[in-house]
């Protein structure tokens, strides 16, 4: 599987590039130069995961590695459907997305990202910097995924008295050595900018490695597909899916997986005025 910028002047990259890449050098998100068909669901959650994955990741990583690496990375989580549907009303089901590690909906992609990025390193004998900025819970998703890899340091900017207790002691207080939490005197979108100045640098991008799980990276978005096909899955007729969404690139995942096959009829956007 080869990848583009949707800025359109990055080089081609495949997908194991474009995992340590991050955001593409134009500024742009790396995304597939075709869409592959959706594959046929799998028997749990992990094995439809890995189905969905190898068709993005083609022959970059052997199908055993990869269907290790997933069912590492969701052997985490404490529901065994991962990601399962509870009915509120007659037509109307919530996806519980709460059940990893640090209770944030990001667990689902973030610790598959953070053994890919772990395996591919080893793979090239290489080490990456991930700089990443969070309002909260990406911080904590990507720490807690990142914490125990060989290959990997972790830069987390966060916006100083502007997060959760719970968000900014889980992100403080890991003892691991390749994890550095940073609280910036400012809001969120001053953390991103910051993280956006890095990877317009050339050279500091070059000299320090970076690389980013924001949904940014492919991989983020490439793994969140799956849990809008397994819920689509459950129903005979094709479902709508309301989605809370910031910078929507949850919901971009849902617009894959229904250009890709998935029994999606609308996606209902939920988003705060943000003035």
């Amino acid at each position: 599987m080869r990848y583009v910028s949707t800025r359109g002047t990055a080089p081609e990259l495949g997908f194991a590039d474009v995992l340590l890449s991050g955001l593409a050098s134009d500024g742009g998100l790396y995304v597939p130069t075709e869409w592959p068909t959706l594959p046929a669901a799998g028997d749990d959650y992990s094995s439809t995961a890995t189905s969905i994955m190898a068709t993005y990741i083609g022959d970059e990583i052997s199908a055993e590695v990869l269907e290790a690496i997933v069912r590492d990375a969701y052997a985490t989580f404490r529901h065994p459907e991962v990601a399962p549907l509870v009915q509120i009303e007659d037509d109307l089901w919530i996806q519980e997305l709460f059940h990893g590690p640090t209770l944030a909906f990001k667990d689902l992609a973030l610790q598959v990202v953070g053994r890919l990025f772990d395996h591919v390193l080893a793979e090239r004998s290489d080490r990456v910097t991930i700089v990443g900025a969070t309002s909260g819970d990406t911080g904590s998703a990507a720490i807690d995924a990142v914490k125990s890899c060989d290959n990997v340091d972790i830069v987390i900017l966060y916006p100083h008295g502007r997060t959760s207790d719970v968000q900014r002691r889980q992100m403080t207080t890991v003892d691991s050595p390749n994890v550095h939490a940073v609280a910036v005197d400012g809001t969120f979108d001053d953390c991103q900018d910051l993280v956006k100045a890095m990877f317009a640098d050339e050279q500091l991008r070059r000299d320090c490695n970076l690389s980013a799980v924001n949904s940014i990276n492919w991989a983020r978005v490439m793994a969140q597909i799956v849990y809008y096909v397994t819920a689509s899955q459950a129903f005979a007729e094709p479902a709508t899916f309301c989605v809370p969404t910031g910078n929507f690139g949850n919901v971009l995942a849902g617009w894959i997986a229904k250009s890709t096959g998935a029994s999606i009829d609308h996606l209902l956007i939920a988003s705060n005025a943000n003035d």
